[in-house]
């Protein structure tokens, strides 16, 4: 059955069938021809994986990303990052990092990310003299920290779908996000400097006084979610709740987000959410087929005697994961893989929350990779360009975040640090 669900899902993959459908048909096909289970495993499974309290905090914290968005967040966060990093050469380009890290707080998300920070900085970077490719590829490169940055919808799927505490992944997730934006923002002022870009960069820059009163009410938005949560006052759930009723008080604060405004944001959450969801839904099927035919203990034993220490495993997922997160969805990778991984990782002595990570930066990479790469195409959108154009530039930011990946993953203290501190 293995085999056949196997091939069915690479068939499908290969055909250019959607990654949910692709996953739900290889299952109904080994369940069908190659398994004894009757077809109404189908609907119970995919309304089991579903029946989850802690994935509520998925639509919720879409809502609440897409409301910040539309509540003119985004100019404001533009604006203090600017006040902030603005006054050097690349500052504009330092910008879009700083602007993304705030934002990740704020959203969850890369592709909400990229289009509303991206639709502002890009062609602001543009008119400044960065090259049109650049600029996307800086824009979508640093979106990536959306799913690294709490809170994060990535790191709530790992959480279900290991049993591993979505609090202590959201509190992990801050030093690899503060890793790899502050290895960014090195990187573009250096390069930057170096090739002569961002000279005036320095002009149309807001005071700090004056944008961080325009911008604070947005920045205690991760204040009070993060805080909350590890205050004991209510569950990461809970806590997308609070973020929504923030959201919208917020954007009424600010008078940009008007009544008229919530049918778009809720339908574009909706559709979103529903897409998400159809994926955790197939997912919890294939995962069920899978376990039931015994083939995770199978990788486990065969891996426990391939690798002998931790360092080989790690470099072996490592380069599986930077293939899997080129061709297939990152929420479809974790919910398919992280079951089978991290058994494995914790048989090595791996921490489940640092598995967690290693993980989600990795399969992050694949938001900037093609052929999948959603950021790229996100970021190609705004820039109004093909993504071939984007790759020259790309190569360098891809291999920015790859060496802050090593680091991750051979230190545990990034990831770990807070979560030791605060857990003992």
């Amino acid at each position: 059955m293995n085999l056949a669900i196997g091939l069915s899902l690479l068939i499908l993959f290969a055909t250019g069938v959607p990654i949910a459908i692709s996953i739900l048909l290889a299952s109904i096909i080994g369940i069908e021809f190659f398994s004894r289970f009757p077809l109404m495993m189908v609907p119970q499974q995919l309304f089991v994986g579903l029946d989850n309290f802690p994935l509520m905090a998925i639509p919720f914290f879409i809502l609440a990303g897409n409301l910040m968005a539309a509540g003119g967040i985004s100019s404001r966060l533009v604006d203090l990052a600017k006040s902030i990093v603005g006054g050097v050469q690349g500052g504009l380009a330092m910008t879009c990092v700083l602007t993304c890290m705030m934002f990740a707080a704020v959203s969850g998300s890369s592709v909400a990310t990229t289009f509303a920070i991206g639709a502002i900085l890009i062609p602001a970077m543009v008119k400044h003299g960065y090259p049109k490719p650049l600029a996307a590829s800086i824009q979508a490169s640093s979106a990536e920290l959306g799913v690294l940055i709490p809170p994060s919808i990535p790191l709530i799927l790992f959480g279900v779908s290991t049993n591993t505490s979505i609090g202590q992944l959201f509190i992990a997730g801050i030093g690899p996000g503060l890793l790899v934006g502050g290895a960014l923002l090195v990187f573009v002022y250096i390069f930057c400097k170096l090739r002569g870009f961002g000279l005036q960069d320095r002009n149309d820059r807001t005071r700090f006084t004056t944008a961080f009163q325009r911008a604070w009410a947005a920045m205690l938005m991760p204040v009070v979610v993060i805080g909350g949560i590890y205050g004991g006052i209510f569950t990461p759930t809970e806590a997308s709740a609070v973020a929504v009723f923030y959201a919208l008080v917020v954007g009424a604060c600010y008078r940009e987000l008007k009544l008229v405004d919530l049918i778009p944001v809720l339908r574009q959450s909706v559709v979103s959410t529903a897409a998400v969801m159809l994926i955790i839904s197939a997912a919890a099927l294939f995962s069920f087929l899978i376990s039931r035919s015994g083939l995770p203990a199978q990788v486990a034993a065969g891996v426990t005697a391939m690798f002998e220490s931790p360092w080989a495993f790690l470099l072996a997922v490592n380069a599986l994961l930077l293939v899997v997160g080129m061709f297939v969805e990152t929420g479809a990778a974790i919910l398919v893989l992280a079951p089978i991984l991290t058994p494995i990782a914790m048989q090595f002595g791996v921490h489940p929350v640092h598995f967690g990570l290693i993980m989600v930066v990795n399969l992050a990479l694949g938001m900037i990779t093609p052929p999948l790469g959603v950021n790229l195409f996100a970021a190609c959108a705004v820039a109004k360009i093909s993504i071939d154009q984007m790759l020259p530039w790309l190569v360098r930011f891809v291999l920015v975040v790859l060496t802050c990946l090593m680091a991750i993953t051979y230190m545990p203290w990034i990831s770990m640090g807070l979560v030791n501190l605060l857990y003992g």
